[in-house]
């Protein structure tokens, strides 16, 4: 099916970089919405015109770029910033975006994910999207990790010897900053004498407090964790699993709410343990359930991409 990039696509409003995850789908949406913003024009904006506003000789180079023919080099990044008339923090993220959907590996595009995340956190951080207080004063895997070290037999609370005890696995100004603000606000408390410290209460924040795109860098950073341990450690030191399957919505929506009780279970389960004796060593828990295909309709056949 012959598709045309110049669709019947109208939006009274630039598009937002930050709402998208596929760089081609940023421009095609910038191109069209340029297009329609000077239909009354006496020369209705063109490929060519972006062009000459990105310094490149070809006049369909951007046609070429959205329809997949061609990838962005990294200097030509640069190039089409200055068309789309974006600030250096945009460039920044139009550069992680570009990098993210060029990537061919998985742990590339994981990687990739992760570089154009944090540059998105900190440009809404940056214009206030985003309140910078909240966002720091965020719970992080960290926090979570020293509150379960509380329950573990033997432990040391000097942050030194915490960098070691968690694999090196965060940095050591990380660990002792989380373990500071923990000690501040009285969740975790350390007696004046032994030194030893322990939970005083286990709420850690109100999640309605923390900000969306807080609680997600949370969850990646937990996925990360994950795949480090899937390459560093040993096979009986973890446990990997994995099913794919085809779900209706209402099994979906069962699973999910199994799933949510089970982790509830679990928890509970373990937090009676704890009060009979101390854990040998903490553990992560991810559980993970996500779409990998969209819905089709009935006697959908043309399964080509739509540009």
């Amino acid at each position: 099916m012959q598709t045309s990039i110049e669709s019947d696509f109208s939006s009274s409003a630039p598009p937002s970089l930050s709402t998208f995850t596929d760089y081609r789908e940023y421009l095609k949406s910038f191109y069209n919405y340029k297009r329609d913003a000077s239909k009354g024009d006496l020369r209705p904006y063109s490929y060519a015109h972006f062009s000459a506003a990105a310094d490149i000789k070809s006049p369909n180079y951007l046609k070429l770029i959205i329809e997949g023919q061609r990838n962005l080099s990294n200097k030509m990044v640069h190039n089409f910033s200055k068309a789309l008339h974006l600030n250096k923090n945009q460039e920044d993220e139009f550069r992680a975006l570009v990098e993210y959907s060029q990537a061919k590996e998985p742990l590339e595009r994981n990687q990739c994910l992760k570089v154009l995340s944090d540059y998105r956190v900190q440009n809404q951080i940056k214009n206030g999207a985003i309140d910078s207080e909240k966002f720091e004063s965020r719970p992080s895997w960290v926090t979570w990790a020293l509150m379960a070290l509380t329950d573990q037999k033997n432990i040391n609370f000097d942050p030194e010897v915490l960098w070691h005890t968690l694999k090196g696995r965060a940095r050591k100004d990380e660990i002792k900053k989380c373990l500071d603000k923990l000690l501040d606000s009285g969740q975790l408390v350390r007696d004046p004498k032994s030194g030893a410290v322990s939970k005083a209460r286990l709420s850690v924040k109100e999640a309605e407090k923390i900000p969306v795109e807080a609680v997600k860098k949370l969850q990646a950073e937990l996925i990360y964790l994950g795949l480090e341990s899937l390459f560093n450690d040993e096979a009986k030191a973890r446990e990997f699993g994995t099913l794919t399957m085809s779900l209706t919505e209402a099994e979906f929506k069962k699973l999910k709410f199994e799933l949510r009780h089970f982790r509830k279970k679990i928890f509970k389960d373990v937090l009676l343990n704890r009060e009979s004796g101390p854990g040998d060593r903490v553990f992560q828990l991810n559980l993970q359930l996500f779409e990998l295909s969209n819905e089709t309709s009935e006697g959908a056949s043309d399964t080509s991409p739509t540009l």
